[in-house]
Order: C-alpha cells, then sequence, then structure tokens
C-alpha cells in the first residue's frame, strides 16, 4: 500500500484542528485524524502527536500513532488506559441511574445518558467499539443495586 503524503497544510486545516478536539463525537475526530494523517507537515504532526497521546478513545490514539510512523516519526503508542476514561465517569454513571425511577430499564439508562452526558457516552462508545452496549449494561447493572 503507498501512501501518497502532502507536505503542505491543508485546505481545511482550522475546520480538522476543531473537529480533532469535539470531544462528544469520536467518529468525527477519528476522520480528522485519517484525514491529518494525509498531510506530512509540522502542524498535522504537532496535533497527530497530541491526539496519539491525550485522546480518550484508545482507536483514535491507536490511529494517530500509525499515521505518525508513515510519516517516519519516532513514536511509542501509549499504554492503554486502565479505570475511567473520564475523570468521575463511574459517579456519572450512579447518579444518572439513581435519577431513573426504580425499576428503570437499561434503553432507559442508556438514553438518558446518551442526552444527558454525551462526552461521557461518546467516549466509552468509541473505546468499546462493538462491546459497547454489553460492557454498559453489566456497568449498569453492578451499579447500586
Amino acid at each position: 500500500m503507498n501512501i501518497e503524503l502532502n507536505n503542505e497544510v491543508p485546505a481545511n486545516f482550522e475546520e480538522l484542528k476543531k473537529s480533532v478536539n469535539r470531544t462528544s463525537n469520536w467518529r468525527e475526530r477519528l476522520d480528522a485524524v485519517e484525514q491529518l494523517g494525509q498531510w506530512n507537515d509540522q502542524q498535522s504532526i504537532n496535533i497527530l502527536t497530541r491526539i496519539m497521546s491525550s485522546d480518550t478513545v484508545y482507536p483514535i490514539q491507536e490511529t494517530a500513532y500509525r499515521k505518525l510512523r508513515a510519516f517516519g516519526e519516532d513514536v511509542q503508542l501509549p499504554p492503554r488506559k486502565k479505570g475511567d476514561l473520564i475523570k468521575g465517569a463511574g459517579k456519572v454513571f450512579v447518579r444518572i441511574k439513581k435519577s431513573l425511577p426504580e425499576g428503570h430499564t437499561f434503553e432507559e439508562f442508556k438514553e438518558k445518558l446518551q442526552k444527558t452526558r454525551s462526552d461521557v457516552y461518546d467516549t466509552y462508545e468509541g473505546d468499546k467499539g462493538a462491546d459497547f452496549d454489553k460492557w454498559l449494561e453489566t456497568t449498569w447493572a453492578s451499579l447500586l443495586k
């Protein structure tokens, strides 16, 4: 696979810079990383390096890492985070469960989480991928009974 790299800043650079910082949309961040990964310029490299080391969604960190390696950058993939991906997320889950009526369903919990804390929902959805629903339901079931 031959990747053609551009050495100037992309025309939509400012837009990509905003997209890569959207905390409640991991898909948009991933797309921005993919696009920035086609531009081997210092500004794109700087953003990809920051995303690789600090994004809350591990697959986005991995993508930024792969793009930087394709540029020939000497970077190390950070380890996957353990525990809460967003500080205090466990408390958010408890608060949402407590705010719902006794006997509420998992779907009601999931919907309220998505509406009230789209950043938390989005981060875990992006990080867990296909296992998200199963993980969230297990988390919900384990919260203060």
